[in-house]
């Protein structure tokens, strides 16, 4: 898939498919059970008022270069301009971080960013709607949405920032700011590739490889939220959480081949390429599909098992963010959420991502303006 803004970011996946102190309302180690409802405060309280004090200058976090976590510097920035046709200025209350925040921080995405420095990262945030653009009628002032921003545009590590349309959709009811931030990204990946994609349907079995990381906690819940059975992969520590999201079979992969306990499978969801993708074809029905948001699949490889297989790019829907909502407050989908970090830590959420072996999801907390 294509993102607008003529974009081919055939690396995106490749490349992203806490060790410091958090926040003194967050333990240092991240939880082992699927996140609940955390206090929200006055996030909510005292929106209109906020609206009316709309700042010119804002708190952000901003790339001047690229480099290691401490290249990210927490600054005044301008507000953004008042929204045009289509589009909301939506004031941020928590931001959601994907492997992709620190690839693109460290330079190795850099045609995310071409020449925009200081650039503004971030791609996941829930948030309230302070203004809205000619001809908007979908959202009004004082709205909770939660989004997933292009990929081309990024911004959610702001105190406000540019939502399009048809990027945001009204937030989960039955989640705090903190919650609903984890999910977009992560939350469509997983839906693009086993709905849209694989048409995953009752009856059929999955295997789903990183089912404890935030794609793979996802895939879980929509495929048995779908009626599929359910085979799923992560290391011995997390063995207790996909059975908690709902895995039929969890598999420690380092113990043993999931090729040996897993038996055919229909749908195969890949977040980890490279031989385990290899072996993953294996064990696909015919007529079945391997779906990677790594790398394509291997096209002589599939055609010897008479399967079908393709690489997937996440891009902003809408319409699947309330299909989604609709799962989470029919309690059929909840996002595990690790650690929250203030914006200004961005450096050490940063540096936990970087390990590749986060629960879920990492979340940055935007604080109310005054609390800097």
């Amino acid at each position: 898939m294509r993102m607008r803004g003529g974009f081919s970011l055939t690396v995106f996946f490749a490349l992203a498919c806490a060790c410091a102190r958090p926040t003194a309302s967050v333990d240092q180690t991240p939880t082992t059970e699927v996140s609940q409802a955390s206090a929200e405060g006055g996030a909510e309280q005292g929106v209109a008022a906020e609206l009316d004090q709309t700042p010119s200058i804002i708190k952000a976090m901003r790339l001047h270069g690229f480099g290691e976590p401490d290249v990210l510097v927490y600054e005044d920035a301008p507000l953004p301009p008042a929204p045009g046709p289509g589009e909301l200025r939506v004031r941020v209350h928590a931001v959601g971080i994907n492997p992709l925040d620190h690839k693109v921080r460290a330079g190795m995405v850099p045609r995310l960013v071409a020449d925009r420095f200081p650039f503004i990262l971030g791609w996941d945030l829930s948030g309230t709607v302070e203004s809205v653009g000619p001809d908007v009628s979908a959202f009004a002032v004082g709205d909770p949405i939660f989004a997933m921003l292009a990929l081309h545009r990024a911004g959610a590590y702001a105190e406000y920032t540019i939502v399009h349309v048809d990027e945001a959709a009204p937030k989960p009811a039955s989640l705090s700011h903190e919650q609903a931030a984890a999910v977009p990204l992560a939350g469509l990946t997983a839906w693009q590739a086993l709905v849209d994609t694989a048409a995953l349907t009752a009856g059929q079995t999955v295997l789903i490889h990183g089912g404890s990381g935030g794609v793979g906690s996802f895939a879980i819940q929509i495929a048995k939220a779908r009626g599929a059975r359910v085979i799923a992969t992560a290391s011995a520590a997390n063995q207790d959480l996909l059975r908690e999201l709902g895995a039929d079979l969890a598999i420690d992969y380092r113990a043993t081949k999931f090729e040996d306990v897993a038996g055919a499978v229909d749908v195969v969801l890949d977040t980890v390429g490279g031989n385990t993708q290899a072996r993953s074809i294996g064990i696909v029905k015919a007529g079945g599909i391997i779906v990677s948001i790594v790398a394509p699949p291997d096209p002589e490889a599939l055609a010897a098992r008479g399967i079908r297989g393709t690489r997937l790019i996440v891009h902003p829907d809408a319409a699947a963010l309330v299909q989604l909502g609709a799962l989470i407050d029919a309690k059929k989908l909840t996002p595990v959420v690790s650690q929250v970090f203030a914006l200004a830590e961005a450096a050490l959420a940063h540096t936990a991502v970087a390990s590749g072996h986060t629960r879920g999801k990492i979340v940055l907390r935007v604080e109310p303006r005054g609390a800097h």
